[in-house]
């Protein structure tokens, strides 16, 4: 399991090639409670995909895609355990969350097999892809509406394969102010994780540090009885079997 390494995130690493870093001594031990965590990875691309949980599709009424459905997030979203998730409300009023596994690519991957696509996996970690449903569907294409600034909460930590096991049997949930929101399993994929890698790789490059988040599970606020949405104060935790638990507040802009 890791955070950072010699000040560096992961991503970072990989990206510099320097692999051994990673299994370097990390020094003596901090207090979460006094220190400030970033989020373990940083600065690659961030690809995402939408509706790929059968329970995420019948929720909302839609068919299974045929493809995968991918879009884009900005890197720098990206925030780590504890930073608000900050609220424009000049911007949007129908903020969501969404619970994901998301994995971090550790080697170049070109027109990868679905046989091979696992070994481009340095490991993996938990996402909060965080989403303003009115930008999102006003727009008619995603990646505003999931690239706000904080919208994409990382970690607590990474994950190597060998210590997580096998990434399609995994239970994954959301609560907000300790209420569950989300409880599901990676089994729910419509495409697993190594045949989303094969597939992303035959129309781009994934490098050493990428983040690709999988989807996420029935249970999002927009797709309630009535609609529920985050608010100032809110406080959403994600967590993901074998990794951990990602914590953040939510916080409004109101100037």
């Amino acid at each position: 399991m890791l955070e950072t390494t010699r000040g560096r995130d992961v991503g970072a690493v990989l990206r510099d090639g320097d692999v051994a870093a990673l299994s370097a001594s990390p020094g003596p031990l901090l207090d979460p409670v006094e220190v400030d965590v970033l989020a373990p990875v940083t600065g690659g691309k961030v690809v995402a995909i939408g509706l790929n949980y059968l329970d995420h599709v019948r929720e909302s009424g839609m068919e299974p895609p045929a493809a995968p459905l991918v879009f884009a997030k900005f890197p720098s979203s990206i925030v780590g355990p504890g930073t608000a998730i900050r609220i424009d409300r000049a911007i949007t009023q129908r903020v969501d969350w969404e619970v994901e596994l998301a994995v971090v690519i550790g080697r170049t991957a070109t027109r990868v097999s679905v046989e091979q696509a696992l070994d481009h996996v340095f490991g993996y970690t938990v996402a909060n892809d965080v989403s303003a449903r009115d930008v999102q569907f006003g727009d008619g294409q995603w990646v505003r509406g999931k690239s706000l600034d904080t919208f994409c909460p990382v970690g607590p930590a990474v994950v190597t394969p060998d210590e997580l096991g096998d990434p399609q049997r995994l239970a994954l949930r959301t609560r907000v102010n300790g209420h569950t929101m989300q409880d599901s399993n990676t089994s729910e994929m419509v495409f697993g994780v190594a045949e989303l890698i094969a597939r992303c790789s035959h129309s781009f490059t994934l490098e050493p540090g990428d983040l690709l988040l999988t989807g996420t599970p029935w249970g999002c606020g927009e797709f309630m009885d009535p609609p529920q949405h985050l608010r100032d104060g809110d406080v959403v935790e994600v967590e993901v079997e074998g990794i951990g638990c990602l914590t953040n507040p939510v916080e409004e802009i109101t100037a």
